[in-house]
């Protein structure tokens, strides 16, 4: 892939004041807690000066980045709200009447532009789930028709189904669609073109999930936060939405099946939530774009990590920040430098071969990638392996290399080895934090296929790797 122009200009940490230092401890301590890690960008004074990505993700390479979206999200509200074509106290049931259910009751049909911002709209635990199986064509109908566990505006649960109908309310308001709206408003005059969505079976983006961008990208729209929404000379978020959507407007408490994390209990603002440092956007396994406005400080993270927050933001709150502002030297940017150029993930151990070899799946464990009994056939291509999944599911493996592939349209990359007589191959969906583990016994004549971290739409690959994005395909 070609590397896109840059976004934002380039420093060294010395020069801005961040201790090198400070990096090197931060990347020691996540390795010796076996963090995985897929790219760290660090912006001080509008400048990046600390930039990684652990092969084979790579700066040009997009990456799916969950619920952080929601904050991109929050930012077209503003825009819509600045238009004045939407407001805070907007009703749902006033925008979107063809997605009222006959009996709504009182309190959905109070329900405001506010409430959802801010997750205050008595549901407290998420309501996806439910809302999509009461009414599987129409999300909003069945998120009015969950019912409501406490009063609107009284405490926040986080629901991903909020976000889902305040795009809607962006798109009914502005006769634009989410994805679009923003490449005319935020990317395109920043310079990002590569914005890929997750789509629901109609063609809308989900709005609460499913925007790729680059690292950098997600550096950029920090940046873009910090300088209260002016991008160069040019203001492309009005400076108090901005303000209004990082304040608090909930407390919030400990989310039940999230790991103990004292930043979530900071607040939550407009699709943001608040931090022991300044606010942050964040979304599942470790993706988080960091802005501390005080420190003139922008940190972004993406990740696969079956933990919490914590596992990433005690670090970095703990590592970095007491390095800022500290004495430097080019020798020891020069140190980091060297250490950020060879990140990697480990490569799966093993011996080169050529042997034929066919399976089928055993999918009994929960969450297998692949149905069971799929075929699965190894053959050696002279670059390494054609490892093929089925019917249309073929993916080129490296031996002491990644290779790229594309069989459904979306790119994988993979390498492998024999172990004894098991094949085994790593298979990363390239765009997500997810990736596949092959394991093919050539005496048995079985194989498994399992996911790192069990995507959130659902556990088949084939899904996630067909274009164009769709990860609910019965939804229309």
């Amino acid at each position: 892939m070609h590397p896109a122009p840059a976004l934002l200009p380039r420093s060294t940490p010395s020069a801005e004041g961040v201790s090198s230092r400070a990096v090197l401890e931060l990347l020691d301590r996540l390795e010796a807690q076996a963090v995985e890690c897929h790219s760290l960008v660090v912006v001080r004074h509008g400048r990046v000066v600390v930039e990684g990505w652990w092969a084979p993700y790579t700066a040009a390479r997009p990456h799916l980045l969950y619920s952080l979206t929601k904050s991109f999200t929050a930012v077209a509200v503003g825009l819509a709200v600045a238009d004045g074509l939407l407001s805070l106290d907007d009703r749902v049931v006033d925008v979107l009447p063809d997605s009222v259910p006959p009996d709504a009751s009182a309190q959905a049909r109070r329900l405001t532009v506010h409430h959802l911002l801010s997750m205050t709209t008595g549901h407290r635990t998420d309501s996806l789930a439910e809302a999509w199986a009461l009414e599987p064509r129409d999300l909003t109908k069945g998120f009015l028709r969950v019912p409501f566990t406490g009063p609107e505006g009284a405490a926040h649960g986080y629901d991903n189904a909020t976000t889902y109908v305040l795009a809607r309310m962006v798109e009914r308001a502005t006769g634009r669609g989410l994805p679009e709206l923003l490449d005319e408003r935020i990317f395109a005059p920043m310079g990002i073109d590569h914005a890929e969505w997750d789509r629901v079976a109609s063609g809308a983006a989900f709005g609460f999930h499913g925007l790729h961008l680059t690292t950098e990208a997600v550096a950029a729209f920090g940046e873009l936060l910090r300088c209260g929404g002016r991008w160069g000379d040019r203001q492309l978020v009005p400076q108090a939405w901005v303000e209004v959507a990082t304040t608090a407007h909930a407390p919030t408490e400990q989310v039940d099946g999230w790991s103990e994390n004292p930043d979530v209990l900071c607040g939550y603002g407009y699709q943001f939530w608040m931090s022991q440092h300044g606010y942050r956007g964040e979304g599942s396994f470790g993706q988080h774009c960091l802005v501390v406005p005080s420190r003139d400080l922008v940190i972004v993270v993406t990740a696969a990590l079956a933990g919490g927050g914590e596992t990433l933001l005690g670090p970095l709150w703990e590592c970095l920040l007491p390095g800022l502002d500290d004495d430097g030297s080019p020798a020891d940017d020069a140190r980091l430098a060297q250490r950020l150029r060879g990140l990697s993930l480990a490569p799966v151990a093993g011996s080169a071969g050529g042997e034929v070899v066919t399976a089928r799946v055993d999918a009994s464990a929960e969450g297998s990638a692949l149905p069971d009994g799929t075929p699965v056939t190894v053959e050696s291509d002279g670059d390494g392996w054609l490892l093929r999944l089925g019917t249309g599911l073929d993916v080129e493996v490296g031996h002491d290399r990644w290779r790229e592939s594309s069989p459904l349209g979306r790119p994988v990359v993979a390498r492998g080895a024999w172990q004894g007589r098991a094949f085994v191959a790593d298979v990363f969906v390239i765009t997500t934090p997810h990736r596949v583990r092959v394991e093919v016994d050539a005496d048995g004549g079985t194989a498994s296929a399992t996911w790192n971290l069990v995507p959130l739409t659902g556990p088949g690959l084939a899904l996630h790797v067909t274009s164009p994005l769709m990860t609910r395909p019965d939804v229309a």
